[in-house]
């Protein structure tokens, strides 16, 4: 039965809850520059579908979208920090789809524990329904930041995928400067050579840049930025030397394509060793429950004894 103090407990919380949401709704805007001048670039418009990439881009509008911008108008998402801007542009995935998704685990993590309050009622456990409401909001904000692990992990394995298909591109520039292409050429026909959404991405930069009358490295460096891809950087420095001061850099490619490729295969073996360790500790623990096994009979026989 519910006693006075939960009741107590209960309305104190709805409360404040009132309170904080009416704070909420009258404190002045706290408006991100960076992110609205993002929204009004007509290149990086939140709007604008992206293109096939690692992530969702491209999707149709769904529920997560509307609930995501009905989000970004309502609530004060800005308060809770800002968005992980690299990963959801490496992935492709728009900010208010993000908060979408966000508001929707955050709706089912507070939905469970009613589902798991009804069936605990219904096999007999008198479970007060003041757990519930407290499992409601403890799981709704453990769910609401599960969408940021999700995609940090994802933006981590499409970085080291990035990687990977970036040696290949240099190893490909380097062959058509070696080949007497020009840098810009060069760096455009050898991004049309893959089929990957490394390669894509990269074209479409490229392209970008040619009708801006942007050089082709600066494009390059500042999708390193956007994105956190240091080796990209790294090339857009060699082709700028290349283009600019003209530069043989055949051999500065190779070198560093190799040296990408070195770096993710000792990366590689690191990754290899720790999971070989992880996986030797299953085998120890059996030999410690077997020799417990063998020497349990005879602690028994000695304390009966």
């Amino acid at each position: 039965m519910t006693t006075s103090l939960q009741i107590a407990l209960l309305a104190g919380g709805l409360i404040g809850l009132g309170l904080s949401l009416l704070a909420w709704r009258l404190r002045p805007a706290q408006v991100d520059l960076a992110t609205a001048l993002d929204r009004l670039s007509p290149d990086r418009s939140l709007g604008r579908a992206p293109t096939e990439g690692p992530g969702e881009g491209g999707a149709e509008p769904d529920t997560r979208d509307r609930l995501g911008r009905w989000a970004m108008r309502v609530l004060p998402l800005d308060s809770l920090g800002a968005p992980p801007y690299r990963e959801l542009a490496l992935m492709r995935v728009p900010v208010h789809r993000f908060y979408g998704e966000k508001a929707l685990f955050a709706l089912l993590g507070a939905f469970l524990p009613f589902v798991l309050l009804l069936v605990a009622r219904f096999v007999g456990f008198g479970v007060p329904w003041f757990y519930g409401l407290i499992g409601a909001v403890v799981g709704g904000g453990l769910m609401f930041f599960l969408p940021d692990y999700n995609i940090s992990d994802d933006a981590k394995a499409s970085r080291k995928e990035f990687g990977r298909a970036l040696a290949s591109y240099i190893d490909l520039v380097a062959l058509e400067r070696n080949s007497g292409s020009g840098p810009r050429q060069a760096m455009e026909i050898a991004a049309n050579i893959g089929d990957s959404w490394v390669f894509r991405r990269l074209a479409e930069e490229l392209s970008r840049s040619r009708w801006s009358g942007l050089p082709p490295w600066d494009a390059l460096r500042r999708l390193s930025d956007e994105l956190g891809l240091p080796e990209l950087a790294d090339l857009a420095d060699i082709m700028r030397l290349s283009g600019e001061e003209g530069a043989q850099v055949y051999q500065t490619l190779r070198s560093r394509s190799q040296s990408m490729r070195t770096a993710e295969l000792n990366a590689a073996l690191t990754e290899a060793n720790a999971t070989g360790e992880r996986m030797s500790i299953p085998m120890s623990a059996l030999g410690l429950i077997f020799m417990a096994i063998l020497v349990a009979p005879s602690l028994l026989g000695v304390i009966q004894a």
